[in-house]
């Protein structure tokens, strides 16, 4: 004989099966495969950051693809970059994206081997003081971030 169970109770099981905590393995092993490919990936670009100091500070960004083939670098939306000054304390100074306006198209730029993705910006009018550049590339299938120390002298 089969008892009969209400359509409500029936129901609420089902929900509450659905919508219930799952394993915290089970969670991991969705999410390895998008962190795995990362983080086993060696890292095919390269870059660099050099700072002058004048009247005001220039920054040289580049970006270098060591890889052995040609990669496809993806940008969220207009801004491909951003370069920001820390002081000594590590409070932000200046950011060089501040103020500006960026397109909401995302982008694709192709850098075959030995390509380079060069930026370059200045910063006016500096105050004296120990400083550290942060370049960062914004992609998001590769984003790089390179920092250096400088000094603006009085």
């Amino acid at each position: 004989m089969i008892a009969k169970v209400p359509f409500t109770l029936l129901c609420s099981a089902v929900l509450a099966y659905a919508c219930g905590p799952r394993a915290h393995q089970e969670s991991i092993a969705r999410d390895e495969p998008t962190r795995g490919t990362r983080a086993t990936k060696a890292m095919p670009l390269a870059t660099t950051l050099a700072v002058k100091v004048d009247d005001d500070v220039t920054f040289d960004f580049a970006v270098i693809n060591e890889g052995k083939q040609k990669l496809e670098v993806s940008f969220p939306d207009g801004r491909t970059h951003d370069l920001v000054v820390l002081d000594s304390l590590g409070r932000e100074v200046w950011r060089w994206s501040e103020g500006r306006y960026f397109t909401q198209n995302m982008q694709n730029r192709v850098l075959r081997t030995s390509d380079v993705l060069r930026y370059a910006e200045s910063w006016d009018e500096p105050a004296p003081g120990n400083y550290v550049a942060v370049a960062t590339l914004a992609s998001r299938n590769y984003p790089a971030e390179q920092r250096v120390e400088f000094t603006v002298p009085e």
